[in-house]
């Protein structure tokens, strides 16, 4: 059989999100990978754990926590922030297969939980190719509700106009490009919206599907600095923030 590592999207923070191929094969799992990136961050393995508790079946399982490398400081943009990032999954997936190996039997079962869902904006998957290439294992992946459905379910909207699409992009490129038409905005910690022209409508969301939820929407005119001193806020308070928003211009 050999080793075998599921990864796992749970969700965009409300267990549940979860499906029930996912709870499938978090009970089909020994040991659960997770990333410990601080003090500041470590309620996400924290709500990781309550999932599993909920979930699992039968006691047994185990969970392995790795402290996350630094990722060297970089500008947001370019050649210097793409090398940063090479550089970062690079160690990432040393210290993966290094623990696959040590903590996981040659028949064993491990997982890595995706917040969301693995295709979108997460590194799981490209860091365990790279692993794959000094380590022998399989893996599947079990997809996950995004942030972008939960976003859109939330404020009770489609994604998309009729018979239009979406761009889903970052912050960085959002300042770099502009915005031609209708976007969700992800990995966006300059709120880069106050760019935008204040007749641009704006959906946002943070935390989404956990009790500390906050939702806004208006243009950017009317709710642009609301969002900001309430991101400021509430990144003061739980020192983090995951936060999403659709940008759709004025007709």
């Amino acid at each position: 059989m050999g080793r075998h590592i599921h990864v796992i999207g749970i969700g965009a923070g409300d267990p549940n999100y979860l499906t029930v191929q996912a709870i499938d094969a978090l009970n089909d799992t020994q040991v659960f990978f997770a990333m410990d990136k601080g003090e500041a961050k470590s309620d996400l393995v924290e709500l990781r754990k309550l999932i599993c508790a909920r979930f699992i079946r039968e006691p047994g399982y185990r969970f392995v926590e790795l402290p996350d490398p630094k990722r060297s400081a970089s500008p947001d943009c370019g050649a210097g922030y793409r090398e940063a990032v090479s550089d970062w999954h690079a160690a990432r997936a040393r210290l993966w297969a290094a623990a696959i190996a040590e903590e996981l039997g040659p028949d064993g079962v491990g997982a890595f939980l995706a917040w969301g869902d693995p295709s979108l904006y997460d590194s799981t998957l490209r860091i365990l190719d790279a692993v794959a290439a000094e380590l022998e294992f399989t893996f599947d992946v079990i997809p996950g509700i995004t942030a972008v459905q939960a976003l859109t379910a939330r404020h009770r909207i489609p994604l998309n106009e009729v018979g239009e699409p979406v761009l889903i992009t970052t912050g960085r490129k959002l300042r770099e490009q502009g915005l031609s038409g209708a976007a969700v905005v992800m990995l966006d910690a300059e709120c880069s919206f106050q760019a935008c022209p204040p007749d641009t409508e704006i959906w946002w969301g943070a935390y989404l599907g956990t009790a500390d939820e906050l939702l806004v929407a208006g243009t950017v005119g009317e709710v642009g600095t609301r969002i900001a001193e309430l991101r400021a806020q509430a990144r003061t308070r739980h020192g983090w923030i995951m936060d999403t928003y659709l940008l759709r211009p004025a007709d």
